[in-house]
């Protein structure tokens, strides 16, 4: 399926955690993705380069170098592409107001949907306390979530050999975890809460690769979830509509993801 004749068609795709550069990165199924998915609008909604990989490891191939060009070629044949940089690829940030090749890059946007309703579109971050006060500890984390990707690449490989479908190790585990759990619900209340500030409608961010879409007093939260674990994008349908496609496997069939209940302490 070539970019000139997608199969599916939406009015607004945002994408989030792609981590080019890192080991990790499952740019090749968010490819496979784009051959068939197209969009007039792109949003690129943080960390889609890992600087913080790149810098202990370089690691680059060309499954890389296709996605920055099939995004260029986007701009070109006419969609409308914004970055908005998130804390791994934070070197981005001195760029706000310019462009690459037409890919413009923004602190955080406001979206209006086709419904008219206001979105607030920013990748969270800066209201991660870890992220924002102890930089090393972050640090520490992601080295540790690398581990995890890797234990994740090791048991879908045997699952591969017996042809069961991929599974999330990492993903499972976060939501095994109390800690984690009550991570994500802060998370998402915080960013609510910010939406409700800006005189928003609704939230749409990235950072802690988790999928949903939700409302939560009032104010519709949306994650676009990542292509490290879950491999899941957000769209936006011509009639405002929106969903969680995920992506695990070449060429098959996008599937729902679930509405989830406000995350609770076990």
């Amino acid at each position: 399926m070539s970019d000139s004749s997608p199969e599916r068609r939406f009015r607004t795709l945002f994408i989030s955690d792609v981590h080019l550069g890192a080991r990790g990165s499952q740019c090749d199924r968010l490819l496979d993705f784009l051959r068939v998915h197209d969009a007039d609008t792109i949003y690129l909604v943080g960390d889609i380069i890992d600087g913080w990989a790149l810098k202990s490891n370089w690691h680059w191939p060309q499954s890389h170098n296709d996605f920055v060009q099939k995004m260029l070629r986007r701009v070109r044949k006419g969609a409308r592409v914004l970055y908005i940089p998130g804390n791994h690829d934070e070197f981005l940030r001195s760029y706000y107001g310019t462009h690459f090749g037409g890919v413009e890059v923004v602190e955080q946007a406001i979206h209006e949907g086709a419904d008219g309703k206001r979105y607030l579109v920013i990748h969270g971050d800066i209201f991660d306390l870890v992220v924002q006060n102890a930089r090393w500890l972050a640090h520490l984390g992601d080295k540790a979530y690398d581990f995890a990707i890797q234990m994740n690449r090791l048991v879908n490989a045997f699952r591969k050999l017996f042809g069961v479908p991929y599974w999330s190790l990492s993903q499972w585990a976060k939501l095994k975890v109390k800690n984690a759990v009550n991570y994500i619900g802060a998370f998402e209340q915080t960013l609510a809460g910010e939406a409700k500030r800006h005189g928003a409608d609704g939230v749409i961010c990235g950072h802690i690769h988790y999928a949903t879409i939700r409302d939560e007093n009032g104010i519709r939260y949306m994650n676009c979830g990542d292509w490290v674990e879950s491999c899941t994008a957000l769209v936006e349908h011509e009639d405002g509509r929106f969903e969680i496609l995920t992506w695990t496997g070449p060429l098959q069939r996008t599937e729902p993801v679930p509405r989830v209940a406000t995350a609770k302490a076990a």
